[in-house]
């Protein structure tokens, strides 16, 4: 199997969003999964990945990300998701994705990298901390659904 790395076309979104849905079940939330075709094809501008390819050109994992700012270090890069399907898991695909994400965020001159893993998946956690990562079990996250707020509902003091 030849394997590329390379940057995500939207002709790539049709074969990304099966990998989408495919890692939803894989982390046991199927129904969290709303993005839709028309959606990436619309908000493209916001969509950066890097997918992995065999030779016959199938899509077999992707690396999502985004560049963005921390207030205690400055710029920086957040993996979103690091997805392969499970057959080609243990082939060093994974390492290569994320390796195009690092090496992305040091051409950028990021400071750092910022990513989450499930609690559970023990073998990832495992991963990456044999890479260097610190991986913390203090902090929480957050999220909030702004399609689904109600303008004004919400008044800080």
């Amino acid at each position: 199997m030849i394997l590329a790395i390379r940057k995500a076309t939207p002709k790539d979104f049709p074969a990304i969003l099966c990998l989408i849905q495919e890692f939803a079940v894989f982390q046991k939330t199927p129904a969290k999964v709303t993005i839709t075709l028309a959606q990436m094809e619309k908000e493209k501008d916001f969509f950066q990945c890097f997918v992995a390819e065999t030779s016959d050109q199938t899509i077999i994992g992707f690396a999502s990300f985004y560049f963005t700012f921390y207030s205690w270090s400055g710029k920086g890069i957040y993996l979103d998701d690091l997805y392969v399907t499970e057959q080609y898991r243990q082939q060093k695909t994974g390492t290569q994705l994320l390796q195009s994400v690092i090496n992305l965020g040091k051409e950028q001159h990021c400071k750092r990298m910022r990513w989450q893993v499930s609690n559970w998946n023990k073998s990832a956690i495992g991963f990456y901390k044999s890479i260097g990562a610190t991986v913390d079990d203090v902090d929480i996250n957050c999220d909030l659904n702004l399609s689904s707020l109600i303008i004004n509902q919400y008044q800080p003091a």
